[in-house]
């Protein structure tokens, strides 16, 4: 048992179980995670397979992947406070398998709404996917927890590879094409079930039911207003890139391979600075790295406007994955600062949910654009809309900064 100061605060906090727990929930991480990068690197290019002469819905499967993962937040997290965190979690990777056959089914007998059902189960289970870095932070020590969230989302480097690697691989392994890449995603989804076994969360209490404050009084602290927007930033700008990003490379005329590898190396780019973002916020403080994240999208944004080469196509994806694990992760540490251990699910739910819905309209969106407006035009909007989460991020320290200077 930790015997740190922090750990006399918190009856559970145990950093021995924690560091196991981020074992499992890594590799869980790495295996469950690549069912994102498998379905935004190919599911709209297998809608734009399946679709008529109006190819403007092919993003639709992406925003069905979002709206899923919005959706699931909270069920996600009500099931956990049920059930808990192991059982919760490995209900959540089998409904994935499921999604992903679904896939399957829908490339094989050309139905474009079953495709998009099957997206939707998939982006379902991202939703309890996402709940991985907070399990990673149920039993850690407020001092250990910003680097056991950002050690779970160091799996996301292996899922960045995992994942689009699958697709290569696979993607024509049955007849019909992108068959086979979703019927490995199933498998990868029952695999990380049977890892998520090997969890050692808290058990489920009572206490967990009724108390702490009220959700509207913590969704009122300015902190989490601002948190809350950043991480909405962050998360719907990148989904707005990389949403469009594989159809504006094949349209552009570059292979389905080269658009694959632009969405592994911005996944791995989401990830890979995980081994330190956890260290970055416990130095310099979780709104300074968020900061630095959001500066890095509105670079994405200018690095995009500059032209349609695969180098800034890639550059812009890479730059765009750092952008937003700085400005993410950053505004989940900052999330994780407003609430009580016994007030976490309701929070959690909260934050994801709001998240999600926005990234889902970002998703949406982010066809729309491209159709009427190209490539450029989905970088023109990402600079606006970060500059202005930046200034909301300024105004929040300026308060605390008078805050301190008053006492």
């Amino acid at each position: 048992m930790d015997n740190s100061p922090d750990a006399a605060f918190h009856p559970q906090v145990d950093n021995r179980v924690a560091r196991r727990n981020v074992v499992v929930l890594a590799t869980a991480q790495a295996i469950a995670g690549a069912g994102a990068p498998i379905n935004f690197s190919i599911s709209s290019l297998a809608a734009h397979m399946l679709l008529g002469p109006d190819k403007s819905w092919a993003t639709l499967p992406l925003s069905a992947f979002v709206v899923g993962t919005a959706i699931g937040t909270m069920p996600a997290a009500l099931l956990q406070r049920r059930i808990g965190r192991r059982f919760g979690l490995i209900c959540g990777m089998l409904i994935g398998a499921m999604g992903a056959l679904m896939e399957a089914v829908a490339v094989t007998v050309f139905s474009f709404p079953i495709l998009c059902l099957g997206v939707f189960m998939m982006g379902f289970t991202a939703a309890f996917v996402q709940q991985f870095r907070f399990a990673a932070a149920d039993t850690a020590s407020p001092s250990f927890r910003p680097k056991a969230m950002s050690y779970v989302l160091i799996g996301g480097v292996m899922a960045a590879i995992i994942g689009p690697q699958t697709v290569i691989h696979t993607r024509t392994a049955f007849p019909i094409e992108f068959v086979g890449a979703y019927v490995g995603a199933a498998g990868l989804m029952v695999l990380a079930a049977i890892v998520l076994a090997f969890l050692h969360a808290p058990a489920v209490t009572a206490v967990h039911t009724h108390a702490g404050r009220p959700l509207r009084k913590i969704a009122a602290q300015p902190r989490f207003i601002v948190a809350v927007a950043c991480a909405v930033t962050a998360y719907a700008l990148m989904n707005l890139m990389m949403t469009a990003a594989p159809l504006a490379m094949v349209g552009c005329g570059f292979p389905t391979d080269a658009a694959v590898l632009g969405i592994q190396w911005h996944v791995i780019a989401m990830f890979a600075p995980s081994f330190f973002t956890g260290s970055l916020i416990l130095r310099f403080g979780a709104e300074r790295v968020v900061a630095a994240g959001l500066v890095l999208l509105i670079l994405c944004g200018f690095i995009a406007f500059q032209g349609i080469d695969l180098i800034n196509f890639w550059g812009a994806l890479v730059v765009l994955g750092v952008g937003w694990n700085f400005g993410f992760l950053g505004a989940t540490a900052l999330v994780a600062s407003t609430y009580e251990p016994v007030e976490k699910e309701k929070v959690q739910g909260l934050n994801d949910l709001l998240v999600f819905a926005t990234v889902a309209l970002a998703s949406f969106s982010s066809g729309q654009i491209l159709s009427i407006g190209g490539w450029s035009a989905v970088a023109l909007t990402v600079i606006p809309i970060a500059v202005v989460a930046l200034l909301g991020l300024a105004l929040l320290l300026l308060r605390r900064g008078r805050q301190e200077a008053s006492r």
